[in-house]
C-alpha cells in the first residue's frame, strides 16, 4: 500500500482523504488454517488461535470486491475452507480453534452461526469467483434451517439471507431465516426517547436495526420497514456527537446514561469506554442499505460519518488506522487509539474504505459535499 500523507485533525475530512483499501494487514495475519484475530501492533499473536466471526468477515468483506486480485481470491478460498471445516453436519458452527488446530468449544448456534451465515449469504450472493459462490451457497443452505434465541446471531445470520434473497427471490428458506430474524429482533415501544427493543444498547446495535429494514423492504411489509428505519434513525442520532460519530462503547449505553435515552438533543460527550471499529463499520453498512432501499440521500450523512471516523473525525481527532500497513487499530479508547492492528478491525476499516468508494462514486467530484442533518427517516 503507498504511503499515504494524512491530516491527524483534518477539518474537513474528506472523501478524498481515504485510501485505496490494502489487504496487507489481513495477509500478514493468515496463513495456510485460516486468520488470527489479534496482534501485536501488526504482528500476528498466534496464542490466541482463529475465530470464525473473523473468517466470515474476511469472506463476507472479500466478497464485495467485484474484481478481486489473485492473491484475495486464495486468500477467500483460505477463509471459505474454515468456515467449512467449523460447521457441523447440522449446520450449526464452533467458534475458536486454537493454534494448534483443536476446537475450544462445541458446535452451536450462537453468535459464531449467525456471523458464518453473513459472510456465506454474502459470498454466495456476491462472490465473483463462482466455485467460492457454489460453496458459500451449500454451506448456507445446509445452516439455514436453524435458529436462535440470541437477537445478535439471528440478526446477522439474517444478513446473510437479505443478501441471498436479493440475489434470488424465490429463495423461500432464505426468506423463512430473515422473517424469522425480524421477530427475534423484535420491535421498539412507543417511547420515542428510547426507539430501540432492548432495554440498552449493547454490541451489534447497527445489524439489529439493519435486519428489521432488510425484511420490510424484502418481504414487502411497509410497517416493519418503517420500523426498521425509525430504529436506525433513532441510533444515528444517538451516535451523532457534535457533527461526528461516537459509536457505542464497550459496556453499552441505557436510558438516562451519558449519550442515551433522552439526551438527543444536547449530544453530550461519548460515555467513557473504548468505541471498537466494527461498529463503525456496522453502521456504515446499514445506512447503506438504508441509502439502497429508500433512495434518500439524507442517510449518506451517518455513512460519511462512520467513513471519516477512521480519517481523524471522531471524539479524540485521531486516525484510526496504520497507512504502512493496511492495519486498522482495534479500538479508540479514553486514552486515544490502542494501535494493536487485529483482524476484526483491520476488516472493519476495509468494509469503511469499500463504502468510501461507493459514497464518492454518488458524489460529484469536488471533494465531500454530504450537507450535515440529524433528522433522518
Amino acid at each position: 500500500m503507498p504511503a499515504q500523507t494524512l491530516r491527524l485533525v483534518p477539518p474537513p475530512v474528506r472523501l478524498a482523504d481515504a485510501p485505496a483499501p490494502s489487504w496487507a494487514q489481513i495477509a500478514r495475519l493468515t496463513d495456510d488454517t485460516g486468520l488470527l484475530g489479534h496482534a501485536h501492533t501488526a504482528i500476528a499473536r498466534r496464542e490466541y488461535g482463529y475465530r470464525v466471526a473473523d473468517a466470515a468477515r474476511a469472506l463476507l468483506v472479500a466478497s464485495r470486491d467485484p474484481r478481486p486480485s489473485a492473491q484475495l481470491v486464495g486468500l477467500t478460498e483460505r477463509y471459505l475452507a474454515f468456515l467449512l471445516h467449523a460447521q457441523a453436519p447440522d449446520g450449526a458452527f464452533r467458534g475458536r480453534l486454537g493454534y494448534d488446530r483443536h476446537w475450544l468449544d462445541e458446535p452451536s448456534t450462537g453468535e459464531p452461526w449467525g456471523h458464518a451465515m453473513w459472510g456465506l449469504g454474502t459470498a454466495a450472493a456476491r462472490s465473483p469467483v463462482p466455485w467460492i459462490r457454489q460453496g458459500a451457497q451449500d454451506a448456507f443452505r445446509l445452516g439455514a434451517d436453524l435458529r436462535s434465541p440470541q437477537p445478535r446471531a439471528m440478526a446477522l445470520a439474517g444478513l446473510g439471507a437479505a443478501e441471498m434473497l436479493r440475489a434470488d427471490p424465490r429463495a423461500t428458506a432464505a426468506a423463512d431465516l430473515l422473517a424469522d430474524a425480524a421477530t427475534v429482533v423484535g420491535l421498539p415501544g412507543g417511547d420515542p426517547s428510547w426507539a430501540w427493543p432492548e432495554p440498552e444498547l449493547t454490541a451489534a446495535n447497527p445489524a439489529l436495526a439493519e435486519v428489521v429494514v432488510a425484511a420490510g423492504d424484502l418481504l414487502g411489509d411497509e410497517a416493519l420497514l418503517a420500523e426498521g428505519l425509525r430504529m436506525l434513525a433513532w441510533l444515528c442520532d444517538i451516535q451523532d456527537h457534535d457533527g461526528h460519530l461516537s459509536p457505542v462503547p464497550v459496556g453499552g449505553l441505557r436510558p438516562g446514561a451519558p449519550g442515551g435515552g433522552t439526551a438527543h438533543a444536547a449530544h453530550p460527550p461519548a460515555a467513557p469506554g473504548a468505541q471498537l471499529p466494527a461498529e463503525v463499520a456496522a453502521t456504515a453498512d446499514a445506512c447503506a442499505t438504508a441509502v439502497a432501499v429508500t433512495g434518500d440521500d439524507r442517510w449518506d450523512v451517518p455513512l460519511f460519518q462512520a467513513v471519516t471516523w477512521f480519517l481523524g473525525a471522531n471524539d479524540a481527532g485521531k486516525v484510526m488506522y496504520d497507512p504502512l500497513t493496511g492495519g486498522g487499530y482495534d479500538a479508540l479508547t479514553p486514552a486515544g487509539p490502542d494501535h494493536h492492528q487485529g483482524a476484526e478491525a483491520t476488516l472493519a476499516l476495509l468494509s469503511i474504505l469499500q463504502h468510501a468508494r461507493a459514497l464518492a462514486a454518488r458524489q460529484p467530484r469536488d471533494g465531500r459535499t454530504v450537507t450535515p442533518s440529524r433528522r433522518r427517516g
